[in-house]
């Protein structure tokens, strides 16, 4: 049974504390529906960083996942960022501990590996990395590389071996994944295209390549996007987290949006990302709580990293 829609007051009150707060609110595209409506700004990872360092509010009110909101402390230590729920953790980011990526780093010292790590990672591992990335930049980011280094990415093999075949760059690929990237195979996204003949396929780089090499485009969420408003078909396999559909109806309203199943559901929800909710959202304006912190010393070896994307990015 579908849940009720939001109150008025409960959004009323939550642009109110906004404002009372100084805040903006952040939100990732695979956000439910009402929070993405609220939000200030939605985007990917590197859209969100952006906005994280240039913004001017007091208050960060970050609505993802809590790497996404320790990214934001990390550029902004002054300012107070929360988290609407603690809880809302990633597997991408639990596949990497900073303390086995140092132990490895320790124990392969005569390597001298360049650590490139996706964003979906701890303050931890970005503090051990030599630069930061997101899907939409990896593979400039790598491209940048210093030629003479071997390069380890961390911690999705996916991406990671995504990018080797778009820049043919070898690399060592630290073995984590997102769990719910890696529930779509081909089979499924195949039974959908029998079914829609003429459908073209946008699938996330962080799914398994034999979905990749299924898709017509694999690409950021926010270059999915550009794509799905730019594309002639009409009918569009899209596979990634199923928030991502919210956004894209809203901005490509002529297009069939298709969700692309995994095999154990016709979806594909994050239950981290899903763990966000309005009355949480409006908790944590209303208590400013929980914030998300970071000690500063592993905080400024982070910034560096992450302020070195940035700059590459450009």
């Amino acid at each position: 049974m579908a849940s009720a829609p939001p109150s008025l007051d409960l959004k009323e009150d939550i642009l109110r504390l906004k404002k009372e707060r100084n805040a903006i609110i952040l939100a990732h595209n695979y956000q439910v529906g009402p929070i993405q409506d609220l939000a200030d700004y939605v985007g990917d990872s590197l859209g969100l960083s952006y906005q994280a360092q240039k913004t001017d509010a007091d208050v960060i009110a970050f609505c993802g996942v809590h790497f996404m909101a320790e990214t934001a402390k990390i550029l902004n230590p002054d300012k107070t960022v929360v988290l609407p729920d603690k809880d809302a953790g990633c597997s991408l980011e639990q596949s990497c501990p900073a303390d086995k990526l140092e132990a490895f780093l320790d124990e392969n010292r005569a390597k001298n590996y360049y650590v490139i790590a996706y964003i979906n990672c701890s303050a931890g591992v970005k503090a051990l990395s030599d630069v930061i990335c997101t899907s939409g930049n990896a593979v400039r980011i790598v491209e940048q590389a210093p030629p003479d280094r071997p390069i380890l990415f961390v911690p999705d093999e996916n991406l990671g071996a995504w990018v080797m075949e778009q820049c043919g760059r070898k690399m060592d690929l630290w073995k984590g994944n997102c769990y719910v990237h890696v529930e779509f195979t081909r089979e499924s996204i195949q039974k959908i295209k029998d079914e829609y003949p003429d459908a073209v396929v946008v699938a996330h780089p962080e799914c398994t390549t034999a979905v990749r090499l299924l898709a017509d485009e694999v690409c950021s969420t926010e270059k999915m996007v550009h794509f799905c408003k730019n594309s002639p078909a009409k009918n569009i396999i899209v596979v990634t987290e199923s928030g991502m559909l919210h956004r894209l109806r809203k901005e490509a309203p002529d297009k069939n949006l298709i969700a692309g199943p995994t095999d154990h559901c016709a979806c594909a929800d994050c239950k981290y990302m899903k763990m966000n909710t309005l009355e949480k959202l409006h908790a944590c304006l209303d208590q400013l709580a929980p914030q998300v912190e970071v000690p500063e010393d592993i905080r400024v070896k982070a910034e560096a990293a992450v302020v070195r994307m940035l700059e590459q990015s450009k």
